[in-house]
């Protein structure tokens, strides 16, 4: 790595935007200008609005850091407008993070390449309008198993998640998961030990040391785990075997690669009581703030937050 060289180019930070996630982008996008200040950057932050474009141009940037997490920002239609404007930018490109961010699409893909991971089935909102909800139910428990996980398909930050165990509470998540999205994803709930595999490159992408994560506050790590300081216990080096860590890390790899991500993402993955993980989803813009889980990794492997910024992008630019 360049770990001496600052960028030359007239950075924007793009943060904030209209997802459920705003908050959490606000907070990635200042630690990313107080970063590139630190490292020598010209830098300056802008807002999603109708004069983003306009704001671009006349600041006349030359590389844009994507501080964005959720829809309109994590999904590929940011990533459209700037490919439209020439602009290089962080992270993913369109296809790779509408993939990602699409939780059925991402699963089918992984499905396909042998990459284990939840078995999962959509329900869409207007399905309620012309089947029974009890036979929705019956069928979706048929292919997934109980319990399950229930999440908006295009959403992140834990978002709308519950774990259900009691059939009863089944249509009361599925509700929940409807105020943000209009299909839901009922997934196969696998108990085990969490872990998150962080991964830098474009050609060659290599992981990042494995993280075991531990909420602090609730029984899984929901929103209020991941953004609260103290609301999670991240582990360096994992408590799993390191046959295991190197599995995790391999198929981090993979996930990366057959989505087609690029400068970095974060894969999250449970490891079953047989020691098996299982890829969860990958986060193409994953959050970088205080208590963020790449910079943690990026840290344990010796790369500050200043080199790992610098470096993405340097990846960018590639």
């Amino acid at each position: 790595m360049l770990r001496d060289k600052a960028l030359k180019e007239r950075i924007a930070v793009i943060m904030g935007g209209k997802s459920g996630e705003r908050e959490v982008s606000l907070k990635t996008g200042c630690n990313f200008m107080e970063s590139l200040k630190r490292s020598g950057c010209t830098v300056a932050s802008f807002d999603i609005d109708d004069q983003l474009i306009r704001n671009l141009q006349e600041y006349q940037a030359e590389l844009v850091f994507l501080a964005l997490h959720g829809k309109y920002g994590e999904d590929g239609t940011i990533q459209g407008m700037l490919e439209m404007m020439g602009l290089p930018y962080t992270g993913s490109g369109v296809l790779a993070s509408a993939l990602a961010m699409d939780k059925m699409m991402s699963k089918r893909i992984f499905a396909y390449e042998n990459i284990p991971t939840p078995k999962g089935v959509c329900i869409h909102i207007r399905d309620l309008e012309k089947e029974d909800r009890g036979l929705i139910k019956e069928r979706t428990l048929q292919k997934t198993g109980w319990p399950v996980v229930i999440k908006p398909l295009l959403e992140g930050s834990s978002l709308g998640v519950t774990i259900v165990r009691d059939p009863d509470d089944f249509w009361k998540a599925v509700e929940k998961a409807f105020q943000y999205d209009q299909i839901v994803l009922v997934e196969q709930f696998i108990s085990g030990v969490e872990i998150t595999v962080g991964v830098l490159g474009n050609n060659e992408p290599r992981a990042l040391p494995v993280i075991e994560i531990v909420p602090v506050l609730g029984g899984f790590y929901d929103y209020e785990s991941k953004y609260t300081i103290g609301g999670s216990d991240h582990i360096i080096p994992a408590r799993i075997p390191q046959e295991v860590q190197e599995l995790a890390s391999k198929l981090a790899i993979h996930a990366h690669i057959v989505l087609g991500c690029r400068g970095y993402s974060r894969t999250d993955l449970i490891v079953d009581k047989e020691g098996v993980p299982f890829v969860l989803e990958v986060n193409t813009l994953p959050g970088m703030t205080e208590t963020s889980l790449v910079p943690d990794a990026a840290r344990a492997a010796g790369i500050s937050f200043d080199e790992l910024l610098l470096e993405i992008g340097r990846l960018a630019l590639e």
